[in-house]
C-alpha cells in the first residue's frame, strides 16, 4: 500500500552517472548516487519525499544573512 506521498517508478536504463526512470509514461534522469548500490534495471524503486524543516530553516537564515551583509549600507 502506498500513501499520497510514495511513488513507485521503474529503473528503465543507466547511462553514465545517470538512472533513467519511468514514471507513468514519461522518463526522466536521476543522479545514480542517491539511487541504493544494489539498484539494476528493471528494478521497481519507490520514492518518499519529505521537506527538511530544519535544513529549509538554516538555509532561509543564511540566505537572509548573506542578503544582509551583501545589501548593508555604508556610513
Amino acid at each position: 500500500m502506498c500513501d499520497e506521498n510514495s511513488k513507485y517508478c521503474v529503473v528503465d536504463r543507466f547511462e553514465e552517472e545517470w538512472a533513467v526512470i519511468e514514471y507513468k509514461s514519461k522518463t526522466f534522469n536521476f543522479p545514480k548516487d542517491l539511487l541504493p548500490l544494489n539498484v539494476k534495471e528493471g528494478d521497481v524503486i519507490k520514492f518518499e519525499v519529505m521537506v527538511d524543516e530544519e535544513e529549509t530553516k538554516r538555509k532561509k537564515e543564511r540566505i537572509e544573512k548573506l542578503a544582509d551583509e551583501l545589501f548593508t549600507e555604508e556610513e
